[in-house]
């Protein structure tokens, strides 16, 4: 066999176990982490400065992968060096599932395909209440509270509070994102929603600007979280808003009492403060809550209705009533258990 021929084996030798090589290196990165006995996510969270052998360690560990000779460390990182596409990632938190595969894995990476979290701020909650929230939401940053002062301050000498101006709504948001960043586009999204209700507004409206069909589509939110209410409960205090009749709204009334246990009493009613509205006429100086979308709409759009009263009832809606004895009957029956 001529030097030529020896050489042509050898490269055709070499090539084959190449070939096979890259073969089984394809097949291997493409096999999904389901074959391990681990079926929970993993949350990989990817610092900057660190290396595709950080990955590597944290995948493997996580779904237990084996170090046998055909399966390790290093065949992983040689491997997705060659075929995976391992250059040029990118720091953040990610979520490895146990049906991805590495090529899954280097191509999330590489794009900075990042795990999207969310934090729901619900509607008739207070500002303090979304603050815990915030503060409670993972890998969010930053204090809530200093974050909403500092908003608020933002908004000059006229903004008292953020209570009513945040958008109830789901927000989803990135890793080591900001608190600050949550409530502003709270903020703006209220902002944009209160154009747009405001100018849609019918005649019926009672209130005379924004900030007032803020404050009594909290109330409403408070008093009532069925649907198909809250333009009837919007009438009642329409009607109320109309004559001069004190709104009588116990949410108000809670909301300016220190530390409320959960008991409204008596005493609690005939206390005079800037929120009770069995004590002050008109609309209380500030919203109670963070009212929804559906609120706004009903205050600035209240039904054509007689009534002037309502009380919870027994199904967790509301009896309305036209008169002062018609509620007291209602009132008897519904909260007295009284016929």
């Amino acid at each position: 066999m001529t030097l030529l021929k020896r050489l042509f084996v050898i490269a055709f030798f070499f090539g084959v176990i190449g070939a096979g090589a890259l073969s089984y290196g394809y097949y291997y990165l493409s096999q999904p982490f389901t074959s391990s006995s681990v079926n929970e996510p993993l949350i990989l969270e990817f610092p900057k400065g660190k290396h595709a052998r950080y990955v590597i360690t944290q995948v493997s560990k996580h779904y237990a992968l084996g170090e046998s000779i055909l399966d390790n460390k290093q065949l992983r990182y040689g491997f997705s060096r060659l075929l995976g596409g391992v250059s040029h990632l990118r720091a953040g938190v990610y979520e490895v599932k146990p049906e991805h595969n590495w090529f899954d894995v280097w191509s999330m990476v590489s794009n900075g395909d990042e795990l999207q979290f969310s934090v729901t701020l619900v509607e008739g909650h207070t500002l303090q209440q979304w603050l815990f929230t915030l503060n409670s939401a993972p890998y969010l940053s930053g204090d809530a509270k200093s974050a909403a002062n500092a908003l608020q301050e933002s908004l000059g000498p006229t903004v008292d509070s953020l209570e009513g101006l945040l958008l109830p709504e789901t927000y989803t948001y990135r890793a080591y994102s900001t608190v600050s960043g949550i409530l502003k586009n709270a903020y703006e999204s209220m902002q944009k929603t209160l154009a747009d209700v405001w100018s849609s507004r019918s005649e019926a409206c009672p209130v005379e600007s924004p900030y007032e069909l803020l404050i009594l589509a909290s109330i409403i939110e408070k008093e009532t979280g069925i649907s198909g209410e809250r333009s009837l409960v919007a009438s009642v205090f329409a009607n109320r808003l109309a004559i001069g009749m004190r709104l009588q709204s116990d949410p108000t009334t809670i909301y300016g009492i220190e530390d409320f246990d959960g008991n409204l009493t008596r005493a609690h009613l005939r206390e005079k403060t800037a929120y009770n509205t069995y004590r002050i006429n008109g609309l209380p100086p500030t919203p109670i809550a963070m009212p929804s979308k559906a609120s706004l709409e009903a205050a600035a759009n209240p039904d054509d209705s007689p009534f002037y009263y309502f009380v919870a009832d027994d199904t967790g809606g509301h009896v309305f009533s036209e008169t002062l004895e018609e509620h007291n009957k209602a009132v008897r029956r519904y909260q007295l258990n009284k016929e």
